[in-house]
């Protein structure tokens, strides 16, 4: 499944922040110790060496997948029009079955995280959510079964 281009402000910010702290700090730190590694003498037995050798990679494939996805992301701004009905970057709180609320946000999937509330606009939950409406029902095919959510509030603001 393709993933979608589409990414919220404070998402960009995050993996922009990511590059260039790789790019800037990071990636010379590393360069630095694998060079004095490297003066060391044999690099076959040098834990340093290899190691550093190995991080530098790690960093340069990361600059080179987050220079390239960057550039494929569109920032996607709430639009007034949208109020009352769930799009991307919508703050939307849920009553399940068993009253509970949950509240989550409908972001990229390059900046989804859990534990902040926030899933990946390609998920079935939030294809679930998506154009719905508050007292809305919404139905979700979960892994122990389906799942059903009522919408007690919808935001484009983190002010749930």
């Amino acid at each position: 499944m393709k993933r979608s281009n589409y990414i919220t402000r404070a998402g960009w910010d995050r993996l922009d922040k990511e590059l260039k702290f790789l790019w800037k700090d990071e990636r010379p730190k590393v360069t630095r110790s694998v060079s004095e590694a490297a003066a060391q003498g044999d690099r076959s037995d040098n834990a340093e060496y290899i190691y550093g050798k190995r991080r530098l990679r790690e960093i340069d494939r990361r600059v080179r997948f987050l220079m390239k996805r960057t550039e494929d992301l569109n920032i996607v701004y709430p639009d007034p029009q949208q109020e009352g009905r769930v799009f991307f970057g919508a703050w939307v709180t849920l009553v399940t079955e068993d009253d509970i609320e949950v509240v989550y946000r409908l972001v990229g999937p390059d900046e989804w995280d859990v534990k902040r509330g926030e899933i990946s606009i390609d998920s079935p939950m939030a294809r679930a959510l998506l154009g719905k409406a508050i007292d809305d029902e919404v139905v979700v095919q979960a892994p122990e079964g389906e799942r059903v959510f009522d919408i007690i509030q919808i935001s484009y603001k983190a002010t749930l």
